[in-house]
């Protein structure tokens, strides 16, 4: 391409020792690995928690709730014979009273399937606590779940919750009710909208024994799903677990991505940093056995500008974004789960581009696909890139930022990805 001899240039002024830092190690080939089941559950849907607080919509985590009604809709990748699910109060300052909560099959918007409707229970209670901190998983109901199917979490809480745990950007509406209305299967008392999630970590099925485990999506806003169609389930985790369902390979495919989540650097309002919150988004799911790793954008980015929602730009170089990877790498194979790396897509034209921050991108890129680090690499770098430019993202795929992808953009990263290559 005529972008290539700028390219080459930019990484001859780069550290040779970072570009090949760790090219000597061994790839840590996938062996024979077990997933990470507990009792055989396998998570089927996941949202990062994060910290109340302000973030890119408005949000209802830092009123929180009380004597009201929250129902979250949310699309499982992988069916099974039975369902729970699992609620974080990780960053509460005190114990979350749940006083009901259902799950159901969605009608549409806030309505429910009527005889799908299941009361769930903790030790067979209806009302029970969430430690601060914590997180909690109901009892099994008996609610069989077909791959794809989307579900209706609905959680009454009646005492004040405080500031709540919650997902900033859910790229879907969740509905809030005032008093009780777990078991209404209509949508008329829902007449507030949010699109963030609140309290609900995770999906979890069990009963399919052929199952081969989960794979989790770990990232930022390119995993969370940005740019795409609100409410279509377009984000690249979404269209992988579609994918994989038509292939008649049908797997469990979670997303852990945060908007504006970087590997090296804690946000109050972005996530904990990568390194900190893999344990628990990735390792601490049930049944995972593979990871995708598609970090590092916004560490380059936030060291040339600050974040929209005010987070100050902090300076972070290759290497250290490098050395964070391989942290990631190391957590995950010291658990048995593959690590795939995926390279940084293309982000010429926007607001993170520099001629210092390509030079960063670039080293980065150089060792995900030549240390021999990672199990396997998605090269979303080339497989979104311009036809003319490689430095930019092709059109086709542009959300308009030049930098988050749109409905496109997120099916052909999904297509990017060798289902071979999920172990």
């Amino acid at each position: 391409m005529n972008a290539v001899p700028r390219r080459l240039s930019s990484l001859l002024a780069m550290s040779l020792a970072t570009l090949l830092a760790g090219s000597g190690v061994a790839s840590a080939q996938a062996t024979a690995r077990t997933p990470a089941t507990a009792g055989g559950w396998t998570a089927t849907w996941t949202a990062s928690p994060q910290r109340p607080g302000t973030n890119f919509t408005p949000n209802w985590s830092e009123q929180g709730f009380t004597n009201q009604t929250i129902r979250q809709v949310v699309r499982i990748s992988a069916g099974g014979a039975r369902a729970r699910i699992r609620l974080s109060n990780a960053y509460g300052t005190a114990p979350l009273k749940v006083s009901g909560a259902t799950l159901a099959r969605t009608a549409s918007g806030a309505a429910v399937q009527p005889v799908s409707l299941r009361h769930l229970t903790v030790k067979r209670a209806r009302a029970f606590t969430i430690p601060a901190g914590a997180e909690l998983a109901t009892d099994p109901v008996a609610l069989g779940l077909s791959d794809l199917d989307s579900v209706t979490v609905t959680l009454y809480l009646a005492a004040p919750t405080g500031p709540a745990t919650y997902h900033a950007q859910a790229m879907a509406t969740s509905y809030r009710a005032a008093g009780d209305h777990r078991a209404d299967s209509g949508a008329g008392a829902f007449d507030q909208t949010s699109l963030s999630w609140y309290y609900l970590s995770g999906v979890d099925v069990i009963g399919r024994a052929s199952r081969q485990g989960a794979v989790v999506a770990f990232g930022d806003s390119l995993t969370d799903g940005y740019g795409s169609s609100p409410g279509a389930d377009n984000r690249y985790p979404d269209e992988l677990a579609e994918r994989l369902a038509a292939m008649g390979r049908p797997r469990a495919v979670l997303n852990q991505g945060i908007g504006g989540n970087r590997v090296t650097v804690d946000s109050a309002w972005l996530g904990d940093r990568a390194t900190s919150r893999f344990r628990r988004d990735v390792l601490g799911q049930p049944g995972v056995r593979s990871v995708i790793i598609l970090e590092g954008i916004n560490d380059i980015g936030m060291s040339e500008a600050p974040s929209p929602i005010g987070a100050p730009p902090t300076d972070v170089s290759a290497d250290e974004i490098i050395a964070g990877h391989r942290a990631l790498i190391r957590q995950a194979h010291a658990r048995g789960v593959r690590a795939i790396g995926a390279t940084l897509p293309p982000m010429k034209g926007s607001r993170y581009h520099t001629a210092r921050s390509e030079a960063k991108r670039d080293a980065v890129n150089t060792w995900i696909r030549t240390s021999g680090a990672y199990d396997a690499v998605v090269d979303l770098d080339r497989a979104l890139a311009s036809p003319q430019d490689e430095d930019l993202l092709d059109p086709a795929y542009d959300s308009g930022d030049h930098l988050h992808l749109n409905d496109a953009g997120y099916r052909a990263a999904a297509h990017a990805v060798d289902p071979t290559d999920l172990g």
